[in-house]
C-alpha cells in the first residue's frame, strides 16, 4: 500500500491525481501513511524545509486557546518556495517532498516581484492558484509548473499567493503572524489573509499561532509545525450497497474496475456507478460484493467509494 500511496502522492503534486483527497486521507489514516510530498531525484534543496500541516476535521479538535491563532483560507493550488538574495529573486522551487523541489525559477519569475526591499537571504512560501471557474483548477495550476513551453505557461491564468516568510534574521517589529502578512503585502505580494478567495478554490482553513516566538518555541515534528493546523472540510458521503464490479477499457487502453451500486441520491444526482481505480485499491478497502460502502462525489462530479461500512 505504501507504494500505491507514494504513487498517488507523486501524481497529486504533479497535478495529475489518481484518487481524490478524501480517498487519500482515508487510506493514509487507515495504513498509518505519513510521508509528505514526493521525492524529486533531480531537484534542489529548499533553504528552509516546507512542512505540511496537521489536518483536523472538527472544530472540537482546534486548540482551546483559539484566540491566539490567526485564521486564513487554505488555498487549493500548488505550493512553491521562492528565494531572494540581497533583495533579488534568485530561485523558485516546487514543493517536492518538502526538503527538495524541482527548479522552476524561470516560470515563477513571471509571477512574483523580481526584487524586494530586504537585503538578506529570505525564503517566501506560497501557493500557485487558478480560478475555480477553470475545470480541475488545482491540476491546471500544478500542471502549469511542469510545462516545458514558456509561452504556454505565461498564457495560463494563474496567480502566486504568499503565506509565510523564513529568514535567519528576525526583522525588528516582526513579532506576530499578522505582521508577517503585512510585510508580504509591502513587498508587493498577494498574501493569503487579504487575497480575494471568492473565485479561487479552497479546501479548509489554516489556524496558526499569531505569536511568532511562541510558534518557533513549539517547534516541529518531522512532518508539520506544532503551532498550526489545517481544518479540512469533510463532506459526508452516502451509504449504499456494492452490487457488482465490472471492468472497462479506457481511451488509453487501460483496463480499470467500476463499481455497480444500489442507486443513491448524492447532492441531487442519482449515482449508480463509481470508479475503483485498480485491484489494489479494491483490496485496500476490503470490498466484497454485497457489502455496504460510503460514496462521495469527488470534486462534486466524479462518484468514488470512500470506504467500506461495517
Amino acid at each position: 500500500m505504501k507504494d500505491f500511496l507514494d504513487k498517488a502522492s507523486k501524481h497529486y503534486y504533479e497535478g495529475t491525481p489518481i484518487i481524490s483527497d478524501a480517498e487519500f486521507d482515508s487510506l493514509a489514516d487507515k495504513f498509518g501513511y505519513n510521508s509528505v510530498g514526493y521525492t524529486v531525484t533531480d531537484g534542489i534543496p529548499h533553504l528552509y524545509k516546507m512542512y505540511s500541516l496537521q489536518k483536523v476535521f472538527s472544530r472540537a479538535d482546534l486548540p482551546s486557546d483559539i484566540d491566539d491563532y490567526v485564521c486564513t483560507p487554505k488555498l487549493d493550488g500548488a505550493a512553491v518556495s521562492i528565494l531572494y538574495v540581497n533583495g533579488i529573486f534568485a530561485l523558485g522551487l516546487t514543493r517536492g517532498d518538502g526538503n527538495i523541489g524541482r527548479d522552476i525559477t524561470k516560470k515563477l519569475r513571471a509571477l512574483v516581484p523580481n526584487t524586494i526591499p530586504l537585503k538578506e537571504v529570505i525564503q517566501i512560501t506560497g501557493e500557485v492558484v487558478a480560478p475555480k471557474s477553470i475545470p480541475n483548477s488545482r491540476n491546471y495550476a500544478s500542471g502549469a509548473l511542469n510545462l516545458k513551453d514558456m509561452e504556454e505557461f505565461v498564457e495560463r491564468d494563474i496567480t502566486f499567493v504568499a503565506y509565510d516568510i523564513n529568514h535567519s534574521v528576525q526583522e525588528p517589529g516582526r513579532l506576530y503572524e499578522q505582521q508577517t502578512l503585512s510585510i508580504l503585502r509591502d513587498f508587493g505580494f498577494y498574501e493569503v489573509s487579504t487575497f480575494d478567495t471568492d473565485n479561487y478554490p479552497t479546501d479548509g482553513l489554516v489556524y496558526r499561532l499569531n505569536n511568532c516566538d511562541k510558534f518557533d518555541r513549539m517547534g516541529f515534528t518531522s512532518h508539520h509545525p506544532r503551532g498550526a493546523v489545517a481544518l479540512k472540510e469533510e463532506k459526508d458521503g452516502k451509504i449504499t450497497t456494492l452490487i457488482d464490479v465490472v471492468w472497462q477499457v479506457g481511451k488509453s487502453g487501460v483496463v480499470s474496475p467500476v463499481a455497480l451500486l444500489e442507486p443513491v441520491d448524492i447532492d441531487g444526482a442519482i449515482v449508480s456507478r463509481a470508479t475503483l481505480h485498480n485491484i489494489e485499491y479494491i483490496r485496500s478497502l476490503n470490498l466484497e460484493i454485497g457489502c455496504s460502502v460510503e460514496v462521495i462525489r469527488s470534486g462534486e462530479i466524479i462518484p468514488r467509494i470512500l470506504r467500506r461500512v461495517e
